[in-house]
């Protein structure tokens, strides 16, 4: 699948340079670019400063919250974010992004219908959707011989070391909650703490709580078991094969990631560009097939879909009675925001 696609790209942009004359692309600045680690294919960044003469300056985050952090701190130095539903929701709340030129992105004519003006945005104003996806449980089958279906082997103590748990409070909270029947956009205190109190428990059994160090840790058997994005789970899978993923029972959080823009940013028509690039089919395509994450455009989806093997298809494209059980996060209001805030930094100090 990789030379396929590799080969497509390569032609494309074949044809893209012979209709320039084949002549270097005159230079029109820069494009600060954050983003996720691990969640861009940065060989096509010579693709697009080859193509619009834009010079892409990448760097990247770990969470939504420290995305939040830096740009209410000054950060608008950033000309493209691309942060989850929920978050996009509240940086839309308090003035901190740009409404977007959809003249200077033809492309958004490409992105899948289903997940345009959504109720993070829905005026469809801000964003450009990105990748979708879920999270779920990644575990090693030489270590868990048992059937994985539940959120409860992460709160298991026979597991003791082997455990990872997301460095976030959205996600953590989100998994306690669904363990224990909730909502994972509830505002009840009592359910709330209740999470937060088995998050506590849980503390004593954990090796970690990670973001991008999971990747090391799952590939080379470090630790057994751990809640990660499914995009992610395909790459760690090439790596280790012993490693699978699934859905608990209880459900999970279906997220949305979509390219944005700050306010203020000082390279807005070149920030359309870069989302503009990034929503063509090639390019979508050659950047799905090397983060493992499903793209949003109708055609790319399609042509991802279709070049998966059979037993990691449900993992992208998990049944709708598995999605019934999922909850898209919203946007909290600011006390549960700062209660939030409160209950993580008791739980991690």
């Amino acid at each position: 699948m990789k030379k396929i696609i590799a080969l497509l790209l390569a032609l494309s942009m074949i044809a893209v340079l012979s209709a320039c004359g084949g002549s270097k692309t005159e230079s029109k600045g820069e494009v600060n670019v954050y983003n996720w680690g691990e969640y861009i294919d940065e060989d096509i960044f010579d693709d697009f400063e080859k193509q619009t003469g834009i010079k892409v300056n990448y760097s990247t985050y770990e969470s939504n919250e420290t995305l939040y952090s830096i740009l209410k701190t000054g950060g608008s130095s950033y000309d493209v974010i691309i942060p989850s539903d929920y978050m996009i929701s509240r940086l839309i709340s308090e003035d901190m992004l740009e409404k977007i030129n959809f003249d200077n992105v033809p492309n958004f004519s490409l992105i899948d219908p289903a997940y345009k003006n959504l109720e993070y945005d829905p005026s469809g104003e801000y964003s450009v959707p990105y990748t979708w996806g879920t999270v779920g449980l990644i575990y090693n089958g030489d270590v868990v011989q048992e059937d994985v279906t539940s959120w409860s082997i992460m709160f298991d103590p026979q597991y003791a070391g082997q455990i990872l748990m997301f460095d976030n409070s959205r996600d953590a909270m989100g998994i306690a909650l669904k363990y224990l029947g909730y909502n994972q956009n509830t505002t009840d205190e009592a359910q709330l703490r209740e999470a937060f109190d088995l998050l506590v428990q849980q503390k004593s059994i954990l090796q970690a709580y990670v973001m991008d160090q999971i990747f090391d840790k799952m590939e080379s058997g470090e630790a057994a078991i751990a809640p990660y994005y499914a995009g992610d789970y395909l790459v760690m899978v090439e790596n280790n094969p012993s490693l699978k993923y699934v859905l608990p029972e209880e459900g999970s959080n279906l997220f949305v990631d979509a390219m944005c823009i700050p306010k203020g940013a000082e390279n807005k028509e070149n920030a359309e560009a870069f989302i503009n690039f990034m929503c063509d089919t090639d390019i979508a395509l050659a950047n799905s097939e090397v983060t493992g994450y499903a793209p949003a455009g109708t055609e790319a989806m399609k042509i991802f879909s279709e070049d998966l093997d059979e037993d990691l298809y449900p993992v992208i494209n998990p049944d709708k009675d598995v999605l019934a059980n999922c909850d898209v996060f919203t946007n909290l209001p600011q006390e549960t925001l700062d209660l939030y805030d409160s209950l993580w930094v008791d739980l991690k100090s």
